[in-house]
């Protein structure tokens, strides 16, 4: 099984990064909207911990930029009605810690806003996961108020681009990775629009 890759960031691509190996393996590894490995910009040396999904008609891996994600991901999956793609969903809707805090706090409602997670999976999440997670105390949205922005983690202003992007036309997706691409800090959300432009242009 592949639990752990190295190598260099090539690109985004439709909810997946491409890394390839030090060998020239290249390897798509499914990532959560969320995950701080969408920073990473292209020719950046990343470390990816894993879940290596083998199904009859194919293998998929799961990406983390750590352990306490990828063991949150893998205690959703063992929940009846909870896939590998339904524990990405639900990654994506805030930090591993957060998530707890939602599971260990009883809110189906927070985790049924997960896309592709209904009400009654999410009350199954909640019953066998509530005394299997342990949440640290966090500062920062309550995603009881509603998802955590699913853009590029760190500031506002990103998220913003993101949304700017999407009403030029873009998808969801594309927006993410362009604003990921660019590397600059503290900018005003029109200056990562009009980075982000240029990766797209």
């Amino acid at each position: 099984m592949i639990r752990f890759i190295r190598g260099e960031y090539l690109y985004y691509e439709s909810g997946a990064i491409i890394v390839e190996t030090p060998s020239g393996i290249g390897f798509r590894i499914n990532v959560s909207d969320t995950s701080s490995l969408l920073t990473a910009r292209e020719g950046d040396e990343i470390g990816v911990y894993t879940y290596m999904q083998v199904k009859d008609d194919g293998m998929a891996l799961y990406g983390f930029a750590d352990t306490e994600s990828l063991a949150l991901f893998e205690q959703l999956i063992t929940v009846k009605g909870v896939g590998p793609k339904a524990g990405l969903a639900i990654m994506s809707i805030g930090s591993a810690n957060q998530i707890k805090g939602v599971i260990a706090g009883g809110d189906a409602s927070s985790i049924a806003m997960a896309p592709g997670v209904g009400k009654k999976t999410a009350e199954r999440v909640i019953l066998e996961l509530k005394d299997k997670v342990s949440a640290l105390p966090f500062e920062g949205a309550d995603i009881s108020d509603g998802i955590a922005p699913a853009a590029v983690p760190g500031s506002g202003e990103r998220g913003e681009a993101v949304v700017a992007l999407t009403t030029l036309g873009y998808s969801k997706k594309e927006a993410e990775a362009a604003v990921a691409s660019v590397p600059d800090e503290d900018l005003t959300a029109e200056e990562y629009v009009k980075r982000s432009l240029k990766y797209l242009l």
